[in-house]
């Protein structure tokens, strides 16, 4: 229903049908998850306080000569009504209703993986969660296959024998790995990323603490190997044989808040021992880290 359909169903069964007493009622049922819009434009209006507009006393007197000459203008404009209930609205108990196809479900799903890991494996879905698990996208992976539409193989040592993947994503397996005299580049990801294989596709790499795919995490990856992970709040930090092949994730660490993604970075312990004397000590000093009673801060 439009705002107008709304104004008349309220004056109908008796109630206030002033703009403010239904606008009020209607966001109510917004918040209660049993109205929604057609578009995103009323929750921009709602949030961003914007309020109907009253013309003044100048702006009534210049529009009542178009007004007398368009005398369904204005009839028009007010069944828009406010910015925060324009469009059309609806129950949302009927969408719930319907329900998908059983079969579209699943190969939207097995799909939508395909396109996050590049290469799936088993554990990646174990890892999402999704209702049976690699038994429920194993099916339509398969025909994928014989249609040709995807491949199957064992590109990737170490993840099972069972990995599908878009040829798209087997071609970038081919690519040349960095020269080994370069320094390869740091990539920092949210432990929870699903781009994140460590804690999912991959096992976590032996260190003296426990990493998880914790919300405010971060793994700092550099060539395929983990270098260090960041607990979340920003205080202690893990490290692992990677760390010193590519000593870059200090610097990685640092451009967190350079970045903006952190607001500021105070590390109290590194490997489970306090900052003063690590071995990374110099490395975090000369990446612009200072040392204090509180440990390493940067920002």
């Amino acid at each position: 229903s439009f705002w107008a359909d709304i104004v008349r169903s309220v004056e109908a069964a008796g109630l206030p049908s002033d703009e403010k007493s239904v606008l009020e009622a209607l966001w109510d049922l917004v918040w209660a998850g049993q109205v929604t819009a057609d578009s995103f434009a009323p929750l921009r209006a709602r949030v961003g306080g914007i309020k109907s507009r009253r013309p003044s006393s100048a702006a009534q007197a210049r529009s009542g000569a178009r007004s007398r000459r368009t005398p369904g203008a204005n009839r028009r404009v007010a069944g828009l009504g406010p910015p925060a209930g324009a469009g059309r609205w609806s129950l949302v108990q009927p969408l719930l209703e319907l329900k998908p196809n059983p079969s579209v479900a699943a190969m939207t799903r097995a799909m939508q993986l395909l396109e996050r890991y590049g290469v799936l494996t088993r554990e990646m879905a174990l890892a999402e969660g999704i209702e049976g698990g690699f038994a429920g996208v194993y099916p339509v992976l398969k025909l994928l296959e014989e249609r040709g539409q995807i491949r199957r193989g064992y590109f990737v040592e170490g993840l099972g024998a069972a990995q599908f993947a878009q040829t798209g994503a087997v071609d970038l397996l081919r690519v040349d790995s960095p020269s080994a005299d370069s320094e390869a580049s740091v990539t920092v990801l949210a432990a929870t990323d699903p781009a994140q294989p460590f804690g999912a596709a991959l096992s976590w790499p032996e260190s003296t603490g426990s990493p998880s795919r914790s919300i405010g995490a971060y793994a700092f990856i550099a060539d395929g190997e983990l270098c260090a992970y960041l607990e979340r709040g920003g205080r202690k930090l893990l490290t692992f044989e990677g760390a010193q092949r590519h000593p870059g994730w200090v610097g990685a660490l640092a451009q967190l808040v350079v970045s903006g993604r952190a607001r500021r970075l105070q590390i109290t312990s590194i490997d489970g021992e306090t900052t003063t004397g690590s071995t990374w000590e110099q490395a975090f000093l000369e990446a612009g880290f200072k040392q204090g009673y509180r440990g390493l801060t940067f920002g």
